[in-house]
């Protein structure tokens, strides 16, 4: 129950949402790939935008890979570091309402053991009441774009051609799904 300060609580379905992140590779294609684990509880008011907040996690060892040895070179401290800083985190710090459907998420997004401020934009996709579990729930996608480095992800090298085997910014997409906990 909720009281008319108070914004609705929600927890983020893992099975509904997506992480993905893509980045310039050997600089003539892009890397995509996704992360398969995703937690974290919302506060969303619809009416009232800036009363909402979200705090997230995302174990980086969820990171979609086929090849092994990509899996364990990501874990590596000059990449994601995952066995040093294991989890991802978000948490907001502010919600701006840049119009009904779309806001501005502020927030600190810590990666690799490095916190930084950031800004998601986000748009609120609507609500609906399932109707598999009857609970309400709530889509919202979100889009950023981060400078690797800021986070102490450096690993690079040149390539023959020039140019770089890595792009430094990354674009992350996430699509959320959150479901209303009353």
């Amino acid at each position: 129950m909720t009281s008319e300060t108070s914004a609705p609580t929600w927890t983020i379905d893992p099975i509904h949402s997506s992480v993905e992140f893509s980045l310039a590779y050997m600089g003539m294609s892009v890397y995509r790939t996704r992360f398969r684990s995703l937690e974290g509880t919302l506060t969303f008011d619809p009416e009232a935008p800036a009363r909402s907040s979200v705090t997230a996690s995302i174990p980086v060892a969820s990171i979609d890979v086929t090849n092994e040895r990509l899996m364990g070179r990501l874990m590596d401290p000059d990449l994601l570091g995952g066995r040093d800083y294991p989890t991802m985190t978000f948490r907001s710090t502010a919600v701006e309402p840049v119009d009904a459907t779309r806001w501005t998420v502020k927030g600190e997004l810590t990666i690799h053991g490095v916190t930084r401020p950031v800004a998601l934009h986000t748009r609120v996709l609507g609500q609906s009441k399932s109707p598999f579990t009857g609970k309400i729930v709530a889509a919202f996608r979100a889009e950023m774009t981060i400078d690797r480095h800021d986070f102490g992800v450096s690993w690079n090298t040149a390539l023959e051609t020039g140019g770089t085997y890595l792009g430094e910014q990354v674009d992350v997409s996430l699509v959320i799904m959150g479901v209303r906990q009353d």
